[in-house]
């Protein structure tokens, strides 16, 4: 009797152990692998988990980093690049430049300072944390391509930290006339952390202390490192902004990048965003028509003063006193750059 139970009960444990096996390897699928190990397989022809992201992705990795102050046409530059078949860059993280405005915290901050210092939290242990974090962020959060690219517009306020730590990451700083970029803001209500938007006055002078520090570090990093490209120039002159930006880049020319549109959706194409206010406009091909909306709808004293209120528009190479300015005229000879610095060199200098 006792046998035959035996026998009864470890029957019984090889039926339901072959019928979990049946089981698990016909019904039960396994979970998608993330992002990131879709990445490592493609690039690196591996995908050991066990290691950490850093050992299979170095600080020289040649990074792709978008920005401007919003409503500049950095969500269309971004889905320009993401038709590319090589690069992915993806929705606004919106984390990035919040961490990167942190450190930018710790490192002004003197008592800050000094309690990190006392905790052996050094700049090379944060540099190294928020690499780490930036990377996984930046992996982790889209479709895997063999070059990266990020894209939040305030993330270029610290373009000189993060050249710092990405030494061969590339910058695109996406400039666009103020006034048509603050009438944007103020009509599609885009709220900003402390920009009043009842206030054309307030939003410009605003407008322009941002794109100051934004366009001052681009230059400081030079042509070879960051490359600030005209929303109006993309426009009028797509092909020929993105054949210059594509060999800035170090990237083979793809003409998709110049139908966008015709990949929104689509595997290895562009995402959109639910939440980001630009998706209803990128939608479309590029196209011309915002470039002069807010003609007529700035206030009459506001636009008196405009070289005053808004520097940025004449550095840049804007008319403050034209309404609106010639877009379609040839650009002047030089690069963004060398036309700032003349302009700085003609200016009458203060008496001492």
């Amino acid at each position: 009797m006792r046998n035959t139970r035996s026998s009864l009960l470890l029957g019984c444990v090889l039926f339901c152990s072959a019928s979990l096996l049946y089981l698990g390897m016909s019904g039960i699928e396994c979970p998608p692998k993330s992002h990131r190990y879709r990445w490592m397989e493609l690039n690196l022809g591996s995908a050991n988990q066990s290691l950490s992201l850093m050992e299979h992705f170095p600080e020289d990795t040649p990074l792709i980093f978008i920005g401007g102050f919003p409503r500049s046409g950095t969500t269309l530059m971004r889905v320009m690049l993401d038709a590319h078949n090589a690069v992915r860059c993806g929705e606004e993280t919106r984390v990035i430049p919040r961490l990167l405005a942190m450190r930018a915290t710790w490192s002004r901050s003197v008592k800050e300072r000094m309690r990190l210092d006392e905790a052996g939290v050094t700049d090379q242990v944060l540099d190294s944390a928020v690499r780490a974090f930036l990377l996984e962020v930046i992996v982790g959060h889209g479709e895997p391509a063999p070059r990266l690219c990020n894209k939040d517009p305030f993330a270029l306020k610290s373009l000189s930290y993060l050249s710092r730590i990405f030494p061969k990451a590339k910058f695109v700083l996406m400039l666009r006339d103020g006034r048509a970029t603050v009438h944007s803001m103020i009509s599609r209500k885009v709220t900003i952390s402390g920009f009043d938007l009842s206030s054309y006055r307030d939003c410009l002078t605003k407008w322009s202390s941002a794109v100051e520090t934004m366009f001052s570090q681009c230059q400081a990093a030079g042509e070879s490192i960051c490359l600030p490209v005209r929303y109006e120039q993309l426009v009028l002159h797509a092909e020929e902004e993105m054949r210059k930006l594509l060999h800035f880049l170090e990237l083979q020319w793809d003409p998709s990048v110049l139908h966008h549109e015709e990949l929104i959706g689509k595997a290895g194409g562009v995402s959109l965003s639910k939440v980001e206010r630009s998706t209803d406009q990128v939608m479309k091909p590029v196209n011309t028509d915002a470039l002069s909306k807010w003609v007529g709808h700035i206030p009459s004293d506001v636009i008196s003063d405009m070289a005053e209120i808004a520097p940025m528009l004449a550095r840049l190479g804007y008319d403050p006193h034209a309404n609106p300015p010639d877009y379609t005229r040839p650009e002047p000879t030089g690069s963004l750059f060398n036309d700032s610095q003349n302009l700085k060199a003609t200016e009458t200098p203060h008496p001492s």
